[in-house]
């Protein structure tokens, strides 16, 4: 097979959390680019049919379904429903992530609670769910998006980077469980993006400073920076690269 055949997702399908935009949507496009139907979701039905709008006029094939991948009862109907339509799920991506900048004395239990549930809980309830339909088939791939943050930490940031380094768990230890049954399970761990939720920050004049202090390559990442990284891990091109944490930081994390 030529090798730029083995990066192709024909055929495949693909679950793209919080795919209606920022680092989720980029990873949509770039799948739906390599021929596989992307599924992404979301909370708001408006951002998830523009998404969906832009993927299908670039001529991919996308849908979307609405849910709070905090919710795992709506999550686990999510997958029931994609293998009752397709009979198969191929990819997972789980790229939701909240944050809170707070002291850790400022959150109550609750606070604390509710911020695991979306970015930790949710990714292990839907990678057990899709791992269960990817087994029957023998092939899955499993993808978390985590962060640098967990093994650089900042001030007023406590929970996000436990989260974070709970997603890192999670990948190898899938790794180590599914990958008898043909199943690979990675993660990306980006670094400073400029996406929609981060614009305000990658415009202020000290951000950009810090970004050329602390980042080799001297900016920001750009959003779609992010997608040849997914695409490698979802695609056979990356067939014997299994529990492997794939960095996207500009070098930061290496600096001194």
């Amino acid at each position: 097979m030529n090798i730029l055949e083995k990066f192709s997702l024909r055929d495949r399908v693909a679950l793209i959390t919080g795919g209606g935009r920022g680092l989720g949507f980029e990873i949509a496009c770039a799948f739906a680019d390599a021929g596989a139907h992307v599924i992404i979701t979301g909370r708001t039905s408006e951002t998830l049919e523009r998404a969906v709008a832009a993927i299908v006029k670039n001529g991919g094939s996308a849908q979307a379904t609405v849910f709070d991948v905090a919710d795992t009862g709506a999550s686990r109907a999510a997958i029931a429903e994609i293998n009752r339509d397709f009979g198969r799920l191929d990819i997972l991506v789980n790229n939701v992530g909240a944050r809170d900048r707070r002291p850790l004395a400022a959150f109550s239990d609750d606070d604390i609670l509710r911020l695991i549930q979306t970015d930790l809980v949710s990714a292990i309830s839907l990678s057990r769910d899709a791992a269960q339909i990817m087994k029957y088939h023998g092939y899955g791939r499993l993808i978390a998006v985590t962060s640098i943050i967990g093994s650089i930490v900042l001030p007023n940031d406590a929970i996000y980077p436990v989260a974070k380094q709970g997603l890192t768990a999670l990948v190898r230890s899938m790794a180590v469980e599914y990958g008898a049954s043909g199943l690979t399970s990675n993660a990306i761990a980006p670094g400073m993006f400029a996406t929609e939720t981060n614009a305000a920050l990658a415009e202020n004049p000290d951000m950009l400073t810090f970004a050329r202090q602390r980042v080799p390559l001297q900016r920001w990442g750009r959003p779609e920076e992010i997608a040849g990284a997914a695409l490698f891990l979802a695609s056979d091109a990356a067939s014997f690269v299994n529990g492997h944490v794939l960095t996207v930081d500009g070098g930061m994390s290496v600096r001194m």
